[in-house]
């Protein structure tokens, strides 16, 4: 037999077992675990005294004390609610903590506080706790056990100290339990529940309890502090912490927000849609969301931590931002792409320096930093080169033109289908300070609002008020598409739109141009007669334009709205308007197969040399000229200089463009705004200087050594600005000017006092740096002592380690080696700190004079603009003329007779793409005459090509330029239209056959007898019947009501009829084939165009080149050939019907019966 165990010294490894077996059988943590029993202490006559309080070192206490533990540790950890520190805590297998927890009697754990006991009925006994002192009541075995006791409810046996560990998903009840004490415990319940969220429901609760429990280490605390350097700022500990390592851990993991993450935080929440990135000494970082997004675009590393701004439970157990940093030298490569991007971007900057600081007020806070910059895509200005790629030629992207556009709108008469409205933009490129303004009222179909978004192509919106849902509904298409001119997405912005905003605008528009007049006294007359041009604007251009300032103000480039002489209304009359759908069926400023430049007609036009050249031809490819004079004007000067090609003259101009590396037009609003850098500056009036002095014998026109007077006039302009800009360059010290040397920018004549005393300032703190080395010669006992650089400290004086005994006690040591001590003396460090204030206040001296410089040539905008505008004048015309040098290309007449005569004519832009040779065609037109042509063939034929070549080349022609044509007679139209393909609109909700009809709607109300009307197809979007009753009602009205020259496309053979309704203004012509093979299987297509109908199209040949399989392919022959003989049974029987009329009735059946005859 085993001996007998006391129970008062179990073994360790005993213990450890029974805990793991008692461990293995304990039940699900969820439900109310059951204390397990402590074994039964020796039997002792004495009682023990239950007073709580007295220390007892009897050695059966303390076995005791180590049973509770063990029971302490059997029980699952749970969180609870300690009364003494209001936190919350784990139960810890920490010894030392566990004894800390533990009451000094022998009794057990208490809380601190009667009153927040967890409701749990007690025993009536006291005998069934755990106290160790008491042992546990006697339990029967399995089989002693009756069924009834063993089957009956019973009660977890608790006590006072085990009670607080219990859990239970719902609480234990006593079925005696009255109503009172239910209340009781409702109201315990209530108060714990207010103390968990007074301690848990703030954000950084679960924070500062890792910190209050030494869960956030000493390193962790040191790097989140770390983040900021110097600027890091401690929060004071809540409660005196403990000596040691965690105590300084907890201490420094408790930070609030540094300084800079204050500033960070102030300019951002003024931004919320901006990335701001903050200059933070050699580098610029972003912080936040912002720094997610930067990585993303940048491809740059961020660093975890904080995303949101504001103070969030999700992330309140992270004590940084998250971060991502670039070097300062990159920040404009970044900026680009952020902006290309499609962000708005911010920059902040330290706007004092490390000396002034030191100097100044401020040296113990952080760097005072503001918002100076503000970019979107069509603000970027602080970049010669913008957004756009190096210039590559004709075969280059197209740029994008940088256009914002501020757009509003107001009710007008109508409503339900045919609802109109009033509509106001005004749109500013600040690049160039080009500035377009229209007022018009626009249809239901919202082409208007479409055709000039198409033209103007801008990349960024500002919308004014609420618009209709169909305007709305057409912004959003065009800003979010990327398969438009705009080559990728627009911002779009929104301002409120108050009723009294009218007035407003009026008010605020007065006050800004009083205060241009206020400033520019000497030019008052003037400036009057531009406040009067503004007043005759209308409302809602007034609105916009308002509208347009205060947001320029955002950005510092309202001041370009001064510039009222680049002013120019969309509708102007003096070109043709190319609406939405001619710009893309005809393939104006890109292709309609990948959206981009290439193989569109702006393409095949361009040879400008310059990009201020390239914008302008853009301009005048969308606007051809409609004043007869300009336009005969253009063409002799395109001619002059074609004819003239190997002349010394023209080879002069080709010269001086060809040299032109700089975006003169750019830098020059650049110079406006004062964001001109020093070498582009120099650059800019060097460039220009060399332009001048080439002329500079030109006094007039007439010695410009033209005849055309448009080339006269643009070369007399540049000789004008030559003073000028001599008198710019006689200030400037070149080299200095090409290193970026601030310092040295100005020739010293012309530098200000205020250079000129700071730079005696720094001399003379040079001289008492030299005069003082024979001080501290003297004190080292040295004859002589020399000054040193090292890591580029200057003003060190070096003194070997052997002598290190002669130095002085309050010289400062900067650095050594194991040979070498470098010191600064006293002397040093206040010379030092003298020199760089000294060199502070140059830098900003040097500032401010070369902004003033800058003042000085934006007061003479307008003259330089001028000439940079003739400069691009005459790139465009060289441009025109290198493309009447190609082979194949004519010089236009233009009538003024209503019609089109080219004979020979080919399609410009699949010339150049095609390798065979381009089959010509010859379009003739009139009115009166025939001034409609009703065109059929196959598919595939070449239809398409040959109305869109005529079309081109009245565009061509109209522009200035030569034509592909062997001749061309033309005349002055004031419009293309053009319905062209098909696709739906889902944006609107309307189907393809809607669109169709829509935009032929359109056109029949906008169209003039001198318009061209291209209808491609109409009425393939239904059923045949109605197709061919509308296609033949819309070919009437345009011919006989509209009297407009007409292009008509169709596969419906039966509308061949209608010629015979005109008396020759409606001809039939047809596309020219060849049968081949079995059965005319085979197609050849001669892409000729000759009289007559083509009665089939051949649609079973398409798809055969379409690759659709054979077995498709087959059946549809079969089908066709029946549907084909059963029409023409169809028309025998009605031509039978007709015949028996005809012997019957008499002569009436006659023309029925000859118009059967030819169709069958």
């Amino acid at each position: 037999m085993a001996p007998a165990r006391s129970p008062s010294q179990p073994s360790s490894s005993q213990s450890k077992k029974q805990q793991s077996i008692s461990r293995f059988f304990t039940s699900n943590p969820s439900s109310a675990p059951k204390p397990t029993p402590a074994p039964k202490p020796p039997v002792s006559s004495k009682k023990p005294s239950p007073t709580n309080g007295t220390k007892d070192s009897d050695p059966v206490a303390s076995s005791n004390e180590e049973i509770v533990l063990a029971q302490r540790r059997k029980l699952p950890r749970k969180r609870i609610l300690d009364d003494d520190e209001g936190t919350v805590t784990k139960e810890l297998p920490d010894p030392k903590k566990s004894k800390k927890s533990i009451s000094n009697g022998a009794t057990g754990l208490q809380d601190a506080g009667d009153d927040e006991e967890m409701s749990i009925d007690k025993p009536a006994k006291d005998d069934g706790g755990l106290s160790p002192m008491h042992p546990p009541p006697h339990r029967d075995s399995l089989g002693q056990a009756s069924a009834a006791a063993v089957n009956a409810v019973k009660h977890p046996k608790v006590s006072d100290r085990t009670a607080r560990y219990l859990f239970s998903s719902s609480p234990v009840r006593d079925e005696n339990q009255d109503g009172s004490d239910c209340e009781e415990a409702r109201r315990r319940k209530e108060k714990l529940h207010q103390r968990f969220i007074k301690k848990l429901g703030r954000p950084d609760s679960i924070a500062e309890i890792k910190r209050r429990n030494n869960f956030i280490s000493e390193e962790t605390a040191e790097g989140d502090n770390g983040a900021e350097g110097d600027e890091a700022e401690e929060e004071p500990a809540s409660k005196p912490t403990a000596k040691g390592k965690r105590g300084v851990a907890a201490k420094k993991g408790a930070s609030k927000l540094t300084p800079m993450d204050k500033q960070y935080l102030e300019i951002k929440r003024k931004h919320l849609d901006a990335l701001i990135i903050m200059e933070v000494g050699y580098k610029f970082k972003l912080l936040g969301e912002d720094a997610r997004i930067a990585s993303k675009e940048l491809g740059i590393v961020c660093i975890p931590g904080k995303f949101r701004y504001d103070e969030h439970s999700s992330e309140a157990h992270i004590d940084r931002f998250a971060s991502a940093s670039f070097p300062v030298h990159r920040l404009q490569v970044h900026v680009k792409r952020l902006v290309k991007a499609n962000h708005k971007v911010g920059v902040v900057r330290q706007v004092e320096t490390a000396a002034l600081k030191a100097a100044g007020d401020n040296r113990s806070g952080p760097f005072v930093r503001k918002l100076t910059n503000l970019y979107t895509k069509a603000t970027y200005v602080d970049d010669v080169e913008g957004l756009e790629g190096p210039i590559t030629g004709p075969s280059g992207g197209a740029p994008a033109t940088g256009y914002m556009l501020c757009l509003t709108e107001s009710n007008a008469k109508g409503w339900g289908t045919d609802e109109k409205v009033n509509v106001g933009l005004v749109a500013v490129q600040p690049a160039t300070g080009d500035i377009i303004y229209d007022d018009f009222e626009d249809g239901f179909m919202r082409s208007e609002i479409e055709t000039r978004l198409l033209h103007i192509a801008p990349c960024e919106f500002l919308i004014v008020g609420d618009l209709s849902k169909a305007t709305d509904k057409l912004v959003q298409h065009l800003s979010g598409s990327k398969t438009n001119v705009f080559g990728d997405k627009a911002r779009v912005e929104r301002a409120d739109k108050p009723k009294t905003m009218a007035a407003q605008s009026y008010s605020h528009i007065s006050n800004f141009y009083a205060d241009k007049m206020e400033s520019d006294a000497a030019n008052s007359d003037n400036q009057g007669a531009i406040l009067d041009e503004v007043h005759q604007l209308s409302e809602n251009v007034t609105i916009c334009l308002s509208a347009m300032i205060t947001h320029m103000s955002e950005y510092g480039l309202e001041h370009v709205f001064d510039l009222t002489k680049c002013f120019q209304s969309f509708s102007a009359r003096s070109h043709m308007l190319l609406n939405g759908n001619t710009l893309s069926s005809l393939e104006i400023y890109q292709n309609q197969t990948d959206h981009t430049e290439k193989g569109s007609l702006f393409w095949t036009m361009n040879r400008t040399r310059t990009r201020f050249g390239q914008r302008l031809f853009r301009k005048w490819v969308g606007r051809p000229l409609l004043d007869k004079a300009k336009l005969e004007e253009r063409v002799a000067a395109v001619e002059e200089l074609k004819e003239g090609d190997s002349t010394a003259d023209v080879d002069k101009l080709k010269r001086l463009l060809s040299q032109i590396k700089v975006d003169l037009e750019k830098v020059l609003i650049r110079i406006y705004y004062k964001k001109c850098t020093r070498p582009e500056l120099l650059g800019a009036l060097q460039t220009l200087q060399r332009i001048a002095s080439e002329y500079a014998h030109v006094t007039s026109p007439r010695k410009a050594g033209f005849s055309s007077s448009l080339i006269n006039e643009a070369i007399a302009c540049l000789p004008t600005i030559s003073k000028d800009v001599v008198e710019h360059l006689e200030k400037i010290n070149t080299q200095a000017a090409k290193d970026d040397d601030k310092y040295s920018f100005f020739r010293e004549e012309y530098e200000t006092e205020a250079i000129t005393e700071n730079k005696l300032g720094i001399a003379a703190v040079e001289h008492d740096l030299n005069q003082h080395l024979a001080v501290a010669a003297s004190k080292l006992k040295k004859k002589t002592v020399t000054y040193v650089t090292s890591s580029g400290i200057d003003y060190l004086i070096e003194i070997k380690n052997s002598e290190i005994k002669n130095v002085p006690a309050s010289w400062a040591k900067i650095s050594g080696t194991k040979q070498l001590s470098r010191f600064h003396t006293p002397e040093v460090v206040k010379f030092l700190r003298e020199r760089d204030q000294h060199k502070e206040a140059l830098a900003a001296a040097c500032d401010a004079a070369f902004t003033n410089l800058l003042a000085d040539i934006a007061a003479q905008y307008q003259i330089f603009r001028d000439a940079v505008h003739a400069l691009a004048t005459l790139d465009c015309l060289l441009s025109l003329a290198a493309l009447a040098a190609q082979p194949g290309y004519v010089k236009p007449t233009f009538t003024s007779d209503i019609g089109l005569n080219v004979i020979g004519g080919r399609h410009p832009m699949v010339e150049q793409l095609l390798l065979d040779a381009y089959v010509p065609n010859d379009l003739v037109l009139s009115n009166p005459g025939t001034r409609a042509l009703l065109i059929t063939g196959p598919n595939m034929g070449g239809k398409s090509s040959y109305v869109r070549s005529g079309a081109l080349i009245a565009i061509m022609g109209q522009i200035g330029s030569y034509v592909p044509a062997t001749s061309a007679r033309l005349t002055l139209l004031d419009a293309v239209f053009t319905r062209m393909g098909a696709f739906d609109n889902m944006l609107k909700g309307e189907s393809t056959f809607m669109v169709e009809l829509s935009e032929t709607a359109d056109i029949l109300k906008s169209a003039s007898p001198r318009s061209l009307v291209i209808l491609d197809e109409l009425g393939r979007g239904t059923s045949t019947h109605d197709g061919v009753a509308i296609a033949e009602a819309v070919l009437r009205y345009v011919v006989q009501d509209l009297r407009a020259l007409t292009l008509f496309i169709t596969h419906y053979q039966n509308l061949s009829r209608t010629e015979n309704m005109f008396q020759g203004e409606l001809k039939n012509v047809h596309v020219k084939f060849e049968e081949q093979g079995e059965g005319g299987r085979e197609v050849v297509f001669l892409y000729e165009v000759g009289e007559g109908v083509a009665h089939r199209s051949y649609g079973l040949n398409v798809a055969r080149l379409a690759k659709v399989p054979e077995s498709v392919l087959s059946i549809a022959e079969i089908r066709s050939r029946e549907l084909e003989s059963r029409m023409a049974g169809v028309k025998m029987g009605n031509l039978s019907r007709m015949m028996k009329n005809l012997m019957e009735g008499g002569d009436q059946e006659i023309e029925t019966l000859v118009s059967g005859i030819e169709q069958l």
